[in-house]
């Protein structure tokens, strides 16, 4: 899913492609995209966009007559601009917003087809679409500490719910705990406020690194190519590469649909942490450490390897040909 760094990118590039410009046309093959009736989708055409900005993970175009198109990507959604009335592609194609100079693609990757737009009337409709987590830029380390204490929550979660945090999400809240060299399962309510500052300094300097690294890629085009996978993240989708600080391979857990991804020797003291299905499986088995889960590896693979029989395929039987 687009988190704030991208969809910072997109709230800027929108702006600079269709502020002033008066929907022409808007073409719908997938109406379930549509989440409202009232007013129509269609009573965005012939004004023009006077405004985006964003709300937590969605997209909000404003336009004339007090109307507002909110945008919410999911995982798979995405935008493209393409040149005037362009066909939009096949299955994937949810949405497409005419302009006299363009048309703004919206597509979305996926079967299970979460993206949505809502029309609404007025800025105080708007406050439906609200989450209400912290904005970290906006954010003293008090009011941090008071986020992520209100309830008990491993890090990993607080940080990617959005009721609590704003605009993070699965990939970013990876890339913060690990630039902070914080474990994503230590307890919200443990937290200090020196240890909360630090994570929330982490965390801007995290996001505001990405939103830097994104504009200067992008520059006066249009973001494109959108995705939670990049080579220069440090952890998020580097299972079992080299951790950019230390060296170690980098770890994972799998939980639900979701995962963490971490180093042990920077993040947790070398310790693994639990992944919820093999530790029930393993029970006392699970390895502790990086130096423990080699040892297993390593008589895993003896394991498959079988023992040294000369060449020979069984007992009795001829040596295997080389």
């Amino acid at each position: 899913m687009p988190e704030l760094p991208d969809i910072t990118i997109y709230v800027e590039r929108l702006a600079a492609t269709l502020v002033g410009h008066p929907l022409t046309g808007l073409r719908i093959p997938s109406p379930f995209v549509v989440r409202t009736f009232d007013p129509p989708v269609t009573a965005l055409v012939g004004h023009a966009v006077r405004g985006v900005t964003r709300l937590g993970k969605r997209l909000v175009l404003r336009f004339d007559d007090d109307l507002y198109a909110v945008i919410h990507l999911m995982i798979a959604g995405r935008l493209r601009w393409k040149p005037p009335k362009a066909a939009l592609p096949g299955k994937l194609g949810l949405a497409a917003f005419d302009f006299d100079h363009g048309t703004l693609s919206f597509t979305e990757a996926s079967k299970k087809k979460r993206a949505s737009l809502h029309v609404v009337r007025g800025a105080a409709a708007l406050a439906d679409f609200d989450r209400g987590g912290l904005d970290l830029f906006a954010a003293t380390p008090a009011s941090f500490l008071a986020a992520l204490t209100a309830e008990n929550h491993t890090i990993k979660r607080a940080l990617t719910d959005p009721t609590i945090i704003d605009g993070v999400g699965n990939a970013y809240s990876d890339e913060i705990l690990h630039l902070a060299a914080v474990s994503p399962f230590k307890q919200t309510r443990t937290f200090t406020l020196a240890e909360a500052a630090a994570l929330l300094d982490a965390a801007r300097a995290c996001l505001t690194g990405w939103i830097d690294r994104l504009r200067a890629e992008v520059g006066a085009g249009f973001p494109d190519e959108v995705t939670a996978f990049r080579p220069e993240m440090a952890v998020h989708g580097k299972y079992g590469q080299p951790c950019p600080r230390c060296g170690a391979p980098v770890q994972r857990i799998k939980y639900a649909d979701n995962e963490a991804n971490y180093c042990a020797p920077c993040q947790t003291g070398g310790k693994l942490l639990a992944d919820r299905g093999l530790s029930r499986l393993l029970k006392a088995d699970w390895p502790k450490t990086l130096d423990q889960l080699e040892e297993r590896r390593a008589q895993a693979r003896a394991v498959v390897a079988g023992p040294d029989t000369g060449g020979l395929s069984g007992p009795g039987k001829k040596p295997r040909r080389p």
